[in-house]
């Protein structure tokens, strides 16, 4: 469970201030078992906040590493807490490239942090900024006979 001191935390240690926004958009990421769309985060929230101030905050907290965002076959920009932020340990860098995978019945797209993004060779005259690992199949909860289902 994130506590509400620990969030504050956390915001110091990457020289943010503690704002209802910031506060509310981490708890509702870090609570989400599954990576969601900023309107998902806006619904959900805790508190009620503009579209301008949600997508800044969220800007910001992928910027201090303490979010990374995902998009999915759609086009769909999703956020996801950083993989250490739900360990309740401030993240302290960028966070590890980890593929992640979409499920075909509930359509979440889930954070496989354990799973780490393919060494890829770079192509000739290309220079690699990001990689990402997108993978299509069925989650824990839907596949037929789990508890969940």
């Amino acid at each position: 469970m994130l506590t509400a001191e620990f969030i504050a935390q956390t915001l110091r240690a990457h020289a943010l201030r503690l704002t209802p926004s910031r506060r509310a958009v981490l708890e509702v990421l870090v609570a989400a078992p599954f990576a969601l769309s900023g309107t998902e985060v806006e619904q959900q929230a805790p508190t009620s906040l503009d579209r301008a101030t949600l997508f800044r905050t969220l800007r910001l907290l992928e910027q201090k590493h303490l979010i990374h965002r995902v998009v999915d076959y759609t086009e769909t920009v999703r956020f996801a807490a950083a993989p250490a932020l739900r360990a309740a340990s401030p993240p302290l860098g960028p966070p590890t490239e980890h593929v992640h995978l979409k499920c075909l019945v509930c359509q979440h797209l889930y954070c496989l942090p354990h799973v780490p993004v393919p060494a890829v060779p770079e192509a000739g005259g290309y220079h690699v900024t990001r990689r990402d690992c997108l993978l299509s199949g069925i989650c824990e909860r839907c596949q037929p006979g789990s508890a969940a289902s």
